[in-house]
């Protein structure tokens, strides 16, 4: 087991060979490992109550906010949290359950991480109904595997069997499985489409870690992502 502060360190060291996570795919991790080709495209938000009726970052203001340590997101909301001067209290959760916890329990007004993510522990959580992730999307984030740096043959494989996968028959029915359909042992369903994007990715794999390489991505969201 490991947690998103110690993923990397791990792989880094050699301790690990392989983690596949929620991990985003950036320009300053790859310092210290590589990416396998994409595997999933999600985009940094926010969760809240929507009692708070919370819609934007603007929103967000004099608020405390929290997101899960050695995370991007982390990184992201702490910057624009001075670049914007909002005066966000933000804080650092040891994990997402702990993240998602502090708002059930009205510790945080928002917690930033993935959408996909959010939404995962919305619809498990004891009233799914009483939340909301923000349409507004403060960056893309393109998910792979992390692998040691500089081991290219161990990557070559792996990226051409994440390939096989995408270019066949049955990614369509993968996808549906977990992301459209009642999940077990709960039977919980994240009714969450493909994204434009991610369909552009199985269509092209890449191991790009720049917001541009995605297609289908509004012009703001890239450059924005360029600030992570």
């Amino acid at each position: 087991p490991v947690t998103s502060a110690t993923r990397i360190p791990l792989i880094a060291n050699g301790t690990t060979d392989i983690s596949c996570d929620s991990a985003t795919n950036n320009q300053e991790r790859w310092n210290q490992v590589a990416f396998s080709v994409t595997e999933f495209v999600t985009a940094n938000k926010f969760l809240s109550k929507k009692s708070a009726n919370l819609k934007t970052l603007d929103d967000l203001k004099g608020k405390t906010v929290v997101s899960t340590s050695g995370t991007s997101n982390l990184k992201q909301i702490t910057a624009l949290n001075a670049e914007r001067n909002l005066g966000m209290n933000i804080l650092a959760a040891k994990d997402h359950a702990e993240a998602f916890l502090m708002v059930e329990t009205g510790r945080a007004a928002a917690f930033v991480m993935d959408d996909i993510l959010l939404s995962s522990l919305a619809a498990n959580s004891k009233a799914p109904a009483d939340y909301q992730v923000s349409s507004e999307a403060l960056s893309v984030e393109p998910y792979g595997l992390i692998l040691p740096k500089g081991d290219n043959d161990f990557k070559k494989v792996v990226d051409e069997a994440l390939t096989v996968v995408y270019k066949g028959d049955d990614i369509k029915k993968i996808y549906a499985k977990w992301f459209q359909s009642p999940i077990p042992p709960k039977g919980v369903n994240l009714n969450v489409p493909m994204s434009p994007q991610l369909q552009a990715v199985l269509a092209k794999p890449t191991d790009s870690y720049d917001p541009a390489a995605y297609a289908a991505v509004p012009e703001a969201q890239k450059n924005m992502g360029k600030k992570k």
